[in-house]
């Protein structure tokens, strides 16, 4: 009888993969003065710049009405290969509004053969009612990312045998699950606090562990002149202290379904990060500013860069000048008259305004 292996020792293994080597990048197309692009007939489009990816030169057309009679209603978006090629190139793309990728995942479609001056893209990207009855839209303007990926060729490589799939699966940690209940169920709550006449039952030693400002207060001067065990804050909001109280259980950011009595989401994101610097919760703090640079606007840049002054938010003043570095916004933003007060909050923010305005002027 004969056998593949010799005197009995284990067959020999091998594995290899086939391997699509690609080139990718991306180009952000912003469309300022929206309205204003309402006037393009139906069929006719708006050219981006040209950008390069993979070796290639791409467009992006923008049909403000739709690029045919059909899609009238809706705004269509398509990515056109610039260069006049023997060969079709094989490429993936994906349209996103900017506000949105950094939350989804890129995720592909089928790959297209582009040929010369050829185009693909999507008829009925948005409905147009839609649209303007978004996020996407703010102060006239939005933005549109293309991912872009040009598939080169294809290679064969050797690989790693698959190994075994283990015996023991160790799950995901759910610890923020348990300290999260225990917040809910209030079980061996040993501190109380009254904010804006609502009260919160919480556990020193949890509070100590996560900020050492609690852990000063809870277990230094404050715990001798409590009365009866309740801690009154004064100046913060119930449903801010919440939102604070379920992050330094969890880890994790409140969501705007689980929150009573909430108002403006940048609102709170604005009152969450006082209070995270208040009691030096540095990761809710940055959280905070991740969220609010999300909400920089011609009504809200100022509020938001004296709020990232006055709390040393660097990132997020960073943000806020790059949102001002676009004439067509610093001109909003002063004609709303919204940067007065920085005069008297920021001074040193306004300078640096006036120099950019100064810098406009010439």
């Amino acid at each position: 009888m004969s056998s593949s292996t010799t005197g009995g020792g284990k067959p020999s293994r091998s594995a290899s993969a086939i391997v699509a080597d690609t080139a990718s990048g991306y180009h952000v197309l912003r469309i300022d003065g929206y309205s204003r692009t309402k006037g393009t007939p139906t069929g006719e489009y708006l050219k981006s710049l040209l950008f390069t990816v993979g070796g290639h030169s791409w467009h992006i057309r923008y049909y403000p009405n739709g690029n045919k009679s059909d899609a009238k209603d809706f705004i269509s978006l398509y990515l056109y290969l610039e260069d006049n090629v023997a060969k079709a190139v094989k490429a993936q793309f994906k349209f996103r509004f900017v506000y949105k990728a950094a939350e989804q995942p890129l995720t592909l479609g089928e790959v297209h053969d582009f040929e010369s001056q050829r185009g693909w893209g999507h008829s009925e990207f948005i409905k147009r009612a839609d649209f303007e009855e978004s996020e996407h839209l703010r102060d006239d303007s939005f933005a549109v990312r293309c991912d872009v990926v040009v598939i080169n060729e294809f290679r064969r490589e050797e690989t790693a045998v698959d190994t075994p799939l283990p015996f023991v699966s160790v799950p995901q940690s759910d610890l923020h699950q348990h300290f999260g209940a225990l917040l809910e169920t209030e079980k061996g709550a040993d501190v109380v606090f009254d904010v804006g006449g609502q009260t919160f039952a919480a556990h020193r030693c949890v509070l100590a562990a996560r900020s050492p400002v609690f852990s000063a207060e809870l277990f230094g001067a404050m715990k001798e002149s409590e009365t009866g065990g309740v801690v009154r804050i004064d100046d913060m909001e119930a449903r801010v202290f919440k939102a604070l109280l379920y992050f330094v259980y969890t880890d994790l950011f409140l969501e705007k379904t689980k929150a009573e009595g909430e108002g403006d989401e940048d609102a709170m994101a604005q009152h969450l990060l006082v209070a995270a610097d208040r009691y030096n919760l540095d990761r809710l703090k940055l959280m905070c500013e991740e969220k609010l640079c999300k909400y920089i606007d011609v009504g809200t840049v100022a509020t938001i860069l004296a709020l990232a002054e006055i709390h040393h938010c660097h990132g997020l003043k960073k943000a806020c000048f790059d949102f001002l570095s676009s004439p067509a916004n610093l001109r909003a933003v002063v004609a709303s008259g919204s940067l007065k007060h920085l005069s008297g909050t920021c001074p040193s923010v306004m300078e640096e305004v006036i120099a950019m305005l100064g810098n406009l002027i010439h």
